[in-house]
């Protein structure tokens, strides 16, 4: 798997794409034929942008956050996943562990099978073989004509609700030459488009993506840059930076910038006072808060990891409604 120093976007915008971009009906065809890697499509959505949604999910992060509820989503290439709660034992089924070529699966007292993912090469020979489906993939190639046809299911509620499509990760602009013409062709096809982003990638890629945008979710964590960098494995100066850029080269785009509040790192009105002061030089800029949860927490182990996190306290409501009605009062000053 890619290591943390090796993590970059995966692709930027070529030239031929560039030439193009103001332009969405000359789509070419390489476009609806691009291939990507998602890990989830979800449908009926109605969290992550106006109305009723489709979110697609895309693999790859440019971060790596330590609360991070999607940790299936941080490598972009498929992976194993194996929940041996689901495991039939090798007294029922020998499948998964006859066909590693690496020997990585091996079977305790109690007949369960374990994965040793030291050894494990993401071949994903066994969840094929798995026929319950205890050993998983996440994340599969896809193209933007199969997504959009999913997408296109579902125009009926869109127009009703004023819905659309939502990319979401990970970050889905790691893959960056993807999720552009993912967005020009939904565009094309009169599709609403929103995005949730970190913000840290090149601005090569968010401003190109920004052209087929209805409107953005951009993520603001903390304003210090070593705390940043402490719970997420890098600082926020290009996030900073491409928020500002943001803001003077699409003056039209509506963003609204989140804050998840995480317990112990930001959940004060003094962290989220410097955001606010940050952001509310532009007036159309919207501010919401999001609430630490910990329903990613079994993924960790399912991809054989462990959860940092595992002791810390989850925000009381009464709390983050308190939290909530500072920003809400520090936007409207």
């Amino acid at each position: 798997m890619p290591s943390r120093q090796a993590r970059k976007t995966v692709v930027v915008s070529a030239p031929t794409l560039m030439k193009q971009r103001k332009n969405p009906d000359m789509t070419s065809m390489s476009d609806i034929h691009r291939e990507g890697i998602v890990f989830n499509i979800q449908k009926y959505s109605l969290h992550d942008g106006e109305g009723i949604r489709t979110i697609i999910f895309l693999k790859g992060c440019s971060m790596l956050c330590v609360w991070c509820s999607n940790p299936e989503s941080q490598e972009v290439l498929p992976q194993l996943g194996y929940n041996p709660a689901k495991c039939l034992t090798v007294n029922e089924c020998r499948r998964c562990r006859d066909i590693c070529p690496e020997n990585a699966l091996t079977a305790g007292n109690d007949g369960i099978i374990s994965v040793d993912m030291a050894l494990c090469t993401n071949c994903l020979k066994c969840t094929d073989a798995c026929p319950i489906h205890a050993l998983n993939t996440y994340g599969y190639v896809i193209t933007v004509e199969e997504i959009l046809n999913q997408v296109q299911e579902d125009s009926l509620f869109y127009s009703r609700s004023g819905g659309g499509m939502t990319l979401s990760g990970g970050e889905p602009l790691f893959q960056g030459q993807f999720a552009i013409c993912l967005l020009r062709e939904a565009r094309k096809q009169y599709i609403d488009t929103c995005i949730e982003t970190c913000g840290n990638i090149a601005w090569s890629v968010l401003d190109e993506a920004a052209d087929y945008l209805n409107y953005i979710y951009y993520d603001i964590k903390l304003m210090d840059s070593e705390m940043h960098r402490k719970i997420t494995g890098f600082d926020n100066t290009l996030i900073k930076k491409n928020f500002s850029r943001l803001i003077k080269h699409h003056p039209d785009l509506p963003i609204t910038v989140r804050t998840p509040i995480i317990p112990g790192f930001n959940d004060t009105e003094q962290e989220i006072d410097k955001i606010i002061d940050f952001i509310k030089g532009d007036s159309d800029v919207k501010y919401e808060l999001l609430a630490y949860h910990r329903m990613g927490t079994p993924k960790y182990k399912y991809l054989g990891r462990d959860y940092s996190l595992g002791n810390l306290r989850e925000l009381s409501q009464e709390r983050f409604t308190e939290l909530s009605a500072f920003a809400k009062s520090r936007m409207n000053q």
